[in-house]
């Protein structure tokens, strides 16, 4: 009998023949790996060939779902895209909430396995036992909202959808994946794997319940997890104002990107914080599936020239990627821009990074406006940000090279732009400057996807005390390294991350769900078997200790302004931090796990 939370099966996809199989879920796989991330970094190690092209056949692209996915458990909406990165080459899982992975799970399968290349635009629609292979011609070109709403009219309205906008289809690649209209695989280029594979969208519905072990005990340990949500002192804020609300500290600890992380200090903040944007567009609030916190925030611009009708959002990371990094200070504007990159299948945070590095290049004039069709790209100006969306998704003028990442473009332009192009392995950073939150440095540049906040988020931590001295590497390996690897546990459930839950409340939703029997240190042991695992596929892709690191700005630029002024993360600070980091992971001076490590963690290659 297959472990509880899981559905036991998975539902294979050949594109290129429209063909279908089930396999049942291995349950010795899935007691190592649990599910999601973890489930899903097994299943692409395993299948997907090394230098395998993102763009060829043979990759796979994932859906996964965990063993809590869909359960009583607080917040157990989300799911998990996994295949390899089209924007760094390298391992990619990208975790989204809203409704879509519940109802795929409710389709009676923990995973979807993709491969191939449709002959012509293709949508798959999962109901119950049942897959169809649907033409979407008249969809192709289309933005994820209006073919997420047409699908729904075509099939069923209570059908969730996840989709690619244009950028998907012209496989720019950090292009992403929209589902429930408004939720996205945003990170690494999902949205271009699936454009590769002429597959539009993907439509679910179902009627499958999870099934519990302990359902007694596992109704037992949800309220224990969803009485320290509603008693931690920080669900309130979360709740009034979402994730908005580190705008105002985060810009007051000085790690606030501004103008392409010139500085971490940007004097227009209080008009992009969380409290203004509850004060003047948000409408109402809302939450993915089964959440206590909703943090969702509905927002209307119902004047000025960017208008919006409706959207969820924006998030922090939009507001500092889109806003401050870009000299934006309109949470109006930065709200249009956010509905604009969704609905044409964008990652705000890449996006906004490869646009001020192009606002830089401009205001340095290592382009001109011949290459950019004219426009004064500089930082503030927003018609010039809404030009630029659009010519990335587009691949038009300018955008064609930027939608190949900050790394590429900036290969190409030369001229001691690569000094400024903010990025680790390939992938652009999210919206903390590490110069004032040195664990963040770390985080970046090891994080398994490229630079990466939510593989280890020091910043909390480091601003308010509980790292101390603040810019010092004193523990910060030690702590990246723990924050990691129960991270890696937490997306393979899979949970918020944004939850507040200790580690006792995962193993304990996990156990009684499942019927599995972790300790603590099996529990953590397991998230760093996955960790390791995500580093063997990078490894094997050629990625090593050279792939640690951090762009010249931040290594050699000391910040300019505020409380955290003059401080920077030199090269002997950063040495020092990832050699204490590789000697407590069991990993040689390369950053390659020794073979006595993967012994102990049962991983073999």
């Amino acid at each position: 009998m297959m472990l509880g939370g899981y559905t036991g099966r998975f539902l294979k996809v050949d594109l290129t023949n429209e063909k279908t199989s089930v396999e049942k879920t291995n349950e010795k796989i899935a007691g190592k790996f649990i599910g999601g991330k973890g489930l899903g970094a097994k299943i692409l190690y395993d299948s997907v060939n090394p230098n395998t092209d993102p763009f060829n056949p043979e990759n796979l692209v994932i859906f996964a779902s965990g063993p809590l996915t869909g359960t009583l458990a607080p917040s157990s909406a989300r799911w998990t895209v996994i295949t390899k990165s089209p924007l760094t080459g390298a391992f990619l899982d990208s975790h989204v909430g809203g409704f879509f992975g519940v109802e795929m799970k409710s389709t009676g399968f923990d995973c979807l396995v993709i491969s191939g290349k449709a002959v012509n635009p293709t949508c798959l629609w999962i109901h119950n036992d049942s897959t169809d292979f649907i033409e979407a011609e008249d969809l192709w070109g289309k933005g994820c909202l209006e073919t997420e709403t047409k699908l729904k009219k075509r099939l069923d309205k209570n059908v969730k959808v996840a989709s690619i906008g244009p950028a998907g289809e012209r496989l720019v690649r950090y292009a992403c994946i929209t589902a429930d209209l408004y939720r996205q695989a945003g990170r690494g280029g999902t949205g271009a794997v699936m454009g590769a594979k002429n597959l539009k969208a993907i439509a679910v519905q179902g009627e499958r319940k999870p099934e519990y072990a302990h359902p007694q005990e596992f109704r037992e340990a949800t309220k224990r997890a969803i009485k320290r949500i509603k008693e931690h002192y920080f669900t309130p804020i979360r709740r009034k104002h979402g994730t908005p609300a580190w705008v105002a500290p985060v810009n007051e600890a000085a790690l606030l990107p501004t103008r392409n992380f010139s500085t971490g200090v940007f004097e227009g903040a209080n008009s992009i914080s969380g409290e203004t944007m509850r004060n003047k567009i948000v409408v109402k609030d809302g939450a993915c599936y089964n959440c206590p916190v909703a943090c969702w925030k509905h927002t209307r611009v119902d004047s000025g020239k960017y208008r919006v009708n409706d959207l969820d959002g924006p998030e922090y990371e939009t507001i500092a990627l889109m806003g401050s990094n870009c000299g934006i200070d309109s949470i109006e504007e930065i709200a249009y821009t956010n509905l604009l990159c969704d609905d044409l299948g964008l990652d705000t945070i890449s996006t906004g990074n490869a646009i001020a590095f192009a606002m830089e290049c401009f205001e340095k004039k290592l382009i001109g406006k011949d290459d950019v069709g004219g426009v004064e790209l500089r930082f503030g100006n927003i018609d010039a940000q809404v030009e630029m969306v659009q010519n990335i998704a587009y691949r038009e003028g300018l955008g064609d090279l930027l939608a190949e990442g900050v790394k590429r473009t900036a290969e190409k332009i030369g001229k001691g732009s690569e000094r400024f192009a903010i990025h680790v392995k390939g992938m652009e950073f999210p919206g903390y400057d590490p110069r004032g939150a040195f664990g963040m440095a770390l985080a970046y540049a090891t994080s398994d996807r490229g630079a990466c906040h939510e593989r280890a988020w020091t910043v909390n931590a480091e601003i308010r005390g509980r790292l101390e001295p603040r810019y010092s590497t004193k523990g910060r390996a030690k702590f990246v390294k723990d924050i990691q690897d129960e991270r890696a546990m937490c997306f393979s459930l899979v949970l918020c991350d944004f939850m507040p839950l200790k580690v006792k409340h995962f193993m304990d939703l996990l156990n009684s769900a499942t019927g599995l029997n972790l300790a603590e240190d099996e529990y953590l042991k397991t998230g760093e078997r996955i960790w390791n695992l995500t580093r063997l596929f990078n490894v094997r892709e050629g990625m090593t200790r050279k792939d640690d690191t951090l762009p010249a700005r931040i290594m050699e630029e000391p910040l300019p302004d505020g409380v955290a002024k003059g401080q920077m993360i030199t090269k002997n600070r950063f040495d020092r931090m990832l050699n204490e980091y590789y000697t407590l992971r069991g990993w040689d001076e390369n950053g390659v796990p020794t073979r006595e490590k993967l012994k102990e963690l049962d991983l073999t290659t």
